[in-house]
């Protein structure tokens, strides 16, 4: 005999996934954009410390140009973790197993995904492997 298992009440709907993996694409073009943009920055910084001295104790513009890259580096480091995420969360909603926390398996709230679409864990195990 084949037992039927209700969905559970805080399993996403049809709706709520298609809204979330909308805002999923829309998410991945903005990081995709940012990223071009920093991309731009970081080369852009590269040659302005090519172009300039190699002195950058006494460069008035050197210690603002390594800043500069390394803020833009770190940022870029950032939007490509956070693509992936998105690129992760994406193949899950083809999978099927999207909105499912991948440490406990049970429902991730709509809410959570709300605020984070590319969140792979409920809370609760969020709060214990710090995502």
């Amino acid at each position: 005999m084949t037992t039927i298992t209700a969905p559970s009440p805080h399993a996403l709907s049809k709706r709520q996934k298609e809204l979330l993996g909308r805002r999923l694409l829309a998410e991945r073009r903005d990081t995709e954009l940012s990223m071009e943009a920093l991309a731009g920055e970081v080369s852009t910084v590269q040659k302005s410390r090519h172009d300039s001295p190699t002195d950058d104790e006494h460069d008035p513009e050197g210690p603002t140009l390594a800043f500069e890259q390394s803020q833009s580096s770190a940022l870029l480091r950032q939007a490509s973790a956070r693509l992936h995420e998105i690129e992760d969360a994406l193949a899950r909603l083809d999978l099927g197993t999207y909105g499912v926390c991948a440490r406990c398996h049970t429902p991730i709230s709509y809410g959570r995904l709300g605020a984070r679409p590319y969140a792979q864990h409920c809370i609760s195990c969020a709060e214990k492997v710090g995502s």
